[in-house]
């Protein structure tokens, strides 16, 4: 259960990033706030996720989540270079999540 706690904490960590984006520097007030909301929920979330998942681990993938979600969410909502070096580096980065996984207790 506490990983499924952990992939919707990623998730919020994706969401915060798109609507950092959506608020352009704290100006539009509805995305700054799904923004602090998505932050607060995201940690939250992750607090009780590492109750029973190694704090190392979690924190990884709760990172991980977060970057290679954003990578993704830049290209298809704003736009961002889907450059091969650039998917590549997200696809390593998704590597080393599905190992820290398997090598969780």
């Amino acid at each position: 259960m506490n990983w499924l706690v952990l992939m919707l904490a990623g998730g919020f960590e994706v969401a915060w990033a798109v609507a950092l984006k959506y608020s352009d520097g704290f100006r539009n007030p509805l995305a700054a706030a799904l923004c602090v909301v998505s932050m607060i929920l995201s940690m939250w979330l992750l607090s009780i996720a590492i109750r029973t998942i190694p704090m190392g681990t979690a924190y990884a993938i709760w990172t991980g989540i977060g970057a290679v979600g954003s990578v993704v969410a830049g290209i298809v909502l704003f736009g961002e270079p889907a450059a091969a070096l650039r998917l590549l580096s997200a696809a390593l980065i998704v590597i080393g999540i599905v190992g820290l996984k398997l090598t969780a207790n």
